[in-house]
């Protein structure tokens, strides 16, 4: 962004004091907002309405995290210009210059738990903004080892906590900037859909939002978890508060690499954890769920090949006795088909059609969508973050990313548009209309039916 003007800026009045946000056009954006504070490994305090203006015009910095190859590659620019700050507790609003009682979408990133941020250029919400008249909060919070670790010394379900005061100051501020508190939808992808389901069940977060959109969230790692968690946490070691932080960093590698014998779930090493605030046991999750379902809408979904994702970075490892199977001629490619539809199904597919019936059964509205968009020829097509480019189309963000290398980008604009619809109606009526786009989108209600 450029140097500010007088006439860029202008005063929102809020619940939540008053914030100086920036003019662009026909939109408002509000940036670097701070939701709350935390000490390292304690629990979030609400920020305080403050008695002065608070300059909004500074990107919310991104948790301190270790870099991630394989989404730096394929994202081009993940992180831009962001700064990087364990007082990290911000989020961004972006609202039409003349918003008044619209729909609201929070946009809870992904990462695995362990990247990424609420302000990353890849997720500008511009374009869902202008053409849906919506108003989009982005939340960055506390990341891997700073927002998801256990042990005597520190408290599991940080990024958790972050995200449910980050959701009330939402409701305390959100009508200032023409947003409307009873119509809040909560939406995420990957980690942050699994964020989004989480936060459905979580304690204190019934009637901060009454919707729920649930993108490629691998839930079906989510459970069987305890162990390893155990084992990650004995790891760390005496890692407490006062360590400095690039020990703390560099402490990531061997707590990850303690997950690593636990199988599948060591995917996603980092996540929430049941029976520890605000979740309930693990025992108690089909229960807290089906409680939960009259009072939220949810749509859910995937891709039919998530895992696609990850092959090329595996045959980039050419030791690995797997990558050596997958590059042998016609037996190979006939295994990496049936290795990702296996895996896509048991990580993300099974997952989305379990949920969605529990919830429509237990008297909750549900709807399902399948995305199955990519550039033509691409290892990348269908598979995990394709959804992203077209929610958040953004052209010098995306433009050049190997993720959607090979597509036209008057199709990745076409294809945003109609996805960005299919969003925005779901958050302003609670259901999406049943639709099959061959190549693109099949979206489909649930029956309450078992």
């Amino acid at each position: 962004m450029g140097a500010d003007r007088l006439e860029d800026l202008v005063d929102v009045e809020t619940g939540a004091g008053v914030f100086t946000a920036r003019r662009e056009g026909d939109l408002v954006r509000a940036t670097g907002i701070r939701y709350a504070r935390a000490e390292r490994f304690r629990l979030p305090v609400a920020e305080p309405t403050a008695s002065e203006p608070v300059p909004a015009t500074s990107l919310s910095p991104a948790c301190p995290q270790n870099p991630t190859p394989l989404l730096d590659d394929l994202l081009v620019d993940a992180m831009g210009e962001l700064t990087v700050d364990e007082d990290c507790l911000r989020l961004s609003v972006t609202a039409p210059a003349d918003a008044d009682g619209l729909p609201v979408m929070v946009f809870l990133h992904g990462g695995s738990y362990r990247a990424g941020a609420g302000d990353s250029p890849v997720f500008d919400p511009g374009a869902l903004v202008r053409e849906q008249r919506v108003v989009v909060v982005a939340v960055t919070y506390r990341l891997g080892l700073l927002g998801y670790l256990g042990g005597t010394a520190r408290t599991a379900n940080l990024g958790l906590l972050d995200q449910i005061e980050a959701l009330r100051w939402v409701q305390r501020a959100i009508a200032g900037f023409g947003g409307d508190p009873g119509c809040v939808t909560v939406f995420g992808h990957s980690a942050g859909g699994d964020a989004v389901a989480h936060l459905m069940i979580a304690d204190g977060a019934r009637g901060l939002f009454s919707r729920a959109i649930v993108q490629s969230a691998p839930l079906g790692i989510s459970r069987g978890r305890a162990r390893m968690s155990a084992a990650m946490d004995a790891a760390a070691g005496d890692l407490d508060a006062r360590t400095p932080l690039p020990e703390l960093l560099a402490a990531e590698a061997r707590v990850e690499a303690a997950a690593a014998p636990f199988g599948l779930v060591a995917a996603m090493p980092f996540g929430t954890r049941y029976g520890v605030a605000p979740l309930p046991a693990e025992d108690d999750l089909d229960a807290a769920w089906a409680d939960a379902a009259p009072h939220v809408d949810l749509l859910i979904g995937s891709t039919p090949r998530e895992v696609a994702l990850f092959l090329p970075g595996l045959a980039a490892t050419p030791a690995a006795p797997l990558a050596r199977v997958l590059a042998l001629p016609v037996v190979g490619p006939l295994l990496s088909r049936g290795a990702v539809a296996v895996a896509s199904w048991k990580v993300y597919g099974g997952a989305v059609r379990s949920f969605a019936r529990r919830h429509a059964a237990a008297g909750g509205r549900a709807s399902t969508y399948r995305l199955d968009w990519g550039a033509p020829g691409s290892p990348y097509r269908a598979a995990h973050c394709v959804d992203l480019p077209l929610l958040f189309t953004d052209e010098a963000a995306w433009r050049g990313a190997p993720l959607i290398a090979g597509a036209d980008w008057s199709d990745v604009e076409r294809r945003g548009r109609q996805l960005r619809q299919v969003w925005a109606d779901f958050a302003r009526t609670g259901e999406v209309t049943p639709r099959d786009v061959p190549g693109f989108l099949r979206t489909h209600r649930v029956s309450a039916r078992r």
